[in-house]
């Protein structure tokens, strides 16, 4: 009885087959979480926190927001190519609340001449919601020369709907 008690496997050597097994997994999804996070992660600035970023910003893939100034649309048809430039518009939305609501901030950041600028290029068709004080939102990167390439382009126009909602409210 004696020799058949030492044949039988001890459980432990198996036990630690399966936490090493078990360990490398994790650290397989872990890992495979970890990398594809930060291959698309994208940083949300304002154009006041892009432009103090300054060349560090370069090429680096962000999301900004800004309030589109009316006067600087050029748009080719032939190339699409779109240029226009937004002006600092507050991130915060507590911030962006005691002005006064999004259609305010907006209006005061194309008017105020020290707001800060940067110029935007966007290839394909123009959107149509593409206008002054409309809340542009894109995605790209800082080019060397200043400018922000959009990858996407996203438009918010609240003074276009200001005058409908009582009429929806109503009806």
């Amino acid at each position: 009885m004696s020799s058949t008690a030492n044949t039988l496997p001890t459980p432990r050597p198996q036990r630690a087959k399966f936490l090493l097994g078990g360990s490398l997994i994790a650290a397989a999804i872990v890992y495979l979480i970890a990398s594809t996070t930060q291959s698309t992660s994208q940083y949300f600035y304002t154009v006041d926190e892009l432009n103090n970023q300054g060349a560090a910003a370069i090429g680096e893939n962000v999301r900004i927001s800004g309030a589109v100034l009316g006067d600087s649309i050029q748009y080719d048809p032939d190339s699409l190519e779109l240029r226009f430039t937004i002006a600092h518009v507050p991130g915060d939305q507590d911030e962006v609340d005691a002005r006064g609501g999004l259609a305010a901030v907006l209006r005061e950041a194309i008017t105020d001449p020290h707001a800060a600028r940067l110029d935007v290029i966007h290839n394909g068709p123009m959107p149509d919601l593409l206008r002054n004080e409309a809340q542009a939102i894109m995605d790209g990167h800082l080019n060397e020369d200043g400018t922000f390439g959009a990858d996407t382009l996203l438009l918010k126009c609240p003074t276009k709907y200001d005058d409908e909602l009582p009429d929806q409210a109503s009806g």
